[in-house]
């Protein structure tokens, strides 16, 4: 508690010296519109929901204003939910008992042994020695490489705990000081490209396995690898990632970057630098172990938030660990597993009061869906499904949506997989980073800002909107899936 509270009155102070005036008038705004919603219960919301929606449209206002501390946001929304009774702690509280919580955990303490052991560093040297070039070259690099084990790792949020802290020593290596554009450029390039783009590949992310789990429970529709692959990745996954080079090279390019200077150079060893190098191989080998663990989950059945905490437990053992427990308490931090943990409560909260299910079913009576325009009916289901993150994070749209499938086949005249597709291109498009819970980890484990996230996030669905969903509507009508004419 110590060490959050200290974390905390840190945040708190830089938010105090460099939050803009702009960013506290529109979260104000946003409370007294909250307020509004809670007393009057308007466009027809019951009163059972009200509270609920007033005290998630506050916490989403924080979180895409940066107005508090993400911390302190969900600190507040904890207390206010059980306080105000709108669901119960099981589903309050759900966070700290999700996977993805033990599975940061797990990454904190692995980025840790990599920053210790001095592993991250050296990879970093020799990915730096390989790429000749610009800064352009060094984003395509890694996001080339992120898309490589998006086929090898079902995880999304285990590619982003295995590259974060490799990223973070490749950046220092290059010269980028923490919170540098350029660092946190790197850094966005890894997250978004380890979500974006896996949203095109089947079982590779949360939201794509919901979509395919709900999608055969509820209506009995298979949806198969191959179809999903041919239907998704040509746009979503290779054009977006494109998409994600370009911004970021955008809105983070410095403006001098010269690898010259950068050479590597070993000194002599002492004796400490060889227990080191001892200690980087073992680290190694655990990390090669997690990755085989983590591509072969479908076949031992051990999910990979397990398989990361059981590598930070031996990183932590005695004799044969890496970090001591003076490093642990001085590296590994409390704050990012508190933000995962609130992210997840959220959205079990949105799901569990009915919330989700009030405004979708809100959204397609006020959308005017109509079985003659078919074209409308494709945009107007992908815009209920980004409008629905926004308070649900992505895992929860396709929950939320796919048991109204059958409503939208008939409201829409789309045949009834098309209406389930559409939900990939909703959940695909990011305009605030808290609406992905492994993208806002990659975000407190390398101290990115929120405001530096927003800048990327938001140019990639924009340009998306305008540039791919006309491809995607030409590609699909290709493959027999949109209407064509």
């Amino acid at each position: 508690m110590r060490r959050l509270s200290s974390e905390l009155k840190s945040s708190l102070k830089d938010y105090k010296s460099n939050l803009p005036p702009v960013r506290i008038l529109l979260f104000s705004v946003i409370c007294i519109f909250a307020t509004y919603v809670g007393g009057i219960s308007p466009f027809g919301l019951p009163d059972d929901l009200s509270l609920a929606a007033a005290l998630i449209l506050i916490a989403v206002g924080s979180f895409a204003t940066g107005a508090m501390p993400e911390q302190l946001t969900v600190l507040i929304f904890f207390f206010a939910t059980m306080v105000l009774a709108i669901s119960g702690p099981d589903v309050v509280f759900s966070g700290f008992n999700s996977g993805a919580f033990w599975l940061v955990f797990g990454g904190l303490i692995i980025g840790a042994a990599v920053e210790v052991t001095g592993l991250g560093r050296r990879v970093a040297k020799f990915f730096i020695h390989h790429i000749k070039g610009s800064y352009s070259s060094v984003v395509a690099a890694v996001i080339i490489v992120n898309c490589i084990l998006i086929f090898l790792m079902p995880s999304t949020l285990s590619r982003v705990v295995l590259l974060v802290p490799i990223i973070i020593s490749l950046s220092t290596e290059m010269g980028f000081k923490e919170g540098s554009k350029p660092r946190n450029g790197l850094i966005m390039a890894t997250v978004l490209t380890a979500y974006l783009c896996s949203t095109s590949v089947l079982p590779a992310n949360v939201p794509n396995n919901v979509l395919m789990g709900a999608s055969e429970a509820f209506l009995n529709v298979p949806i198969r690898y191959f179809d999903y692959f041919l239907l998704h990745f040509p746009v979503l996954g290779f054009l977006k990632a494109i998409i994600i080079w370009g911004c970021i090279i955008f809105v983070f390019r410095p403006k001098n970057l010269d690898f010259s200077n950068r050479e590597s150079s070993e000194k002599t060893a002492s004796e400490s630098d060889f227990l080191r190098r001892k200690e980087e191989k073992r680290l190694l080998f655990f990390l090669a172990c997690a990755l085989v663990l983590w591509a072969t989950d479908a076949a031992h059945g051990i999910a990979p938030a397990w398989v990361s905490l059981a590598i930070g437990i031996l990183c932590l053992f005695p004799k044969i660990g890496i970090v001591s427990a003076t490093e642990f308490k001085d590296k590994v931090q409390f704050a990012p597993l508190l933000y995962v943990a609130g992210i997840i409560g959220i959205g079990a909260v949105v799901a569990d009061s009915g919330l989700g299910a009030f405004f979708s079913r809100v959204m397609i009576q006020t959308s005017g869906l109509s079985p003659a325009n078919p074209l409308e009916g494709f945009v107007v289901l992908s815009g209920i499904a980004m409008l629905l993150s926004f308070f649900s994070t992505m895992p929860g749209v396709p929950a939320i949506m796919v048991p109204l499938a059958s409503d939208l086949h008939e409201a829409s005249g789309l045949p009834l997989k098309t209406v389930l597709m559409t939900q990939v291109v909703g959940f695909s498009t990011v305009w605030l980073p808290y609406q992905v819970p492994p993208i806002i980890v990659g975000m407190q484990l390398a101290g990115v800002p929120m405001r530096a996230g927003i800048k990327v996030t938001a140019l990639i669905a924009i340009i998306s909107i305008i540039l791919l969903l006309p491809i995607l509507i030409i590609w699909w009508q290709i493959l027999g899936y949109l209407p064509a004419g």
